[in-house]
């Protein structure tokens, strides 16, 4: 099991990456191995998001 107050996760307030636990859980996204991937982290919410939709709308059919 890996410690994840060393990675990386995303401030959904800020906009800031940040590592460790830095800000409240209800404010961050991750957690990320790297940096550049929790950069990323709006993208990947957003596709997650909109797959889940269209799972949803496939289920719901």
């Amino acid at each position: 099991m890996s410690d994840d107050s060393e990675k990386y996760w995303y401030n959904l307030k800020t906009g800031q990456v940040e590592r460790g636990y830095a800000s409240p859980a209800v404010d961050r996204a991750g957690p990320f191995d790297t940096e550049e991937d929790a950069a990323k982290a709006p993208e990947l919410l957003r596709e997650r998001s909109r797959q889940w939709a269209e799972d949803e709308a496939r289920d719901n059919d």
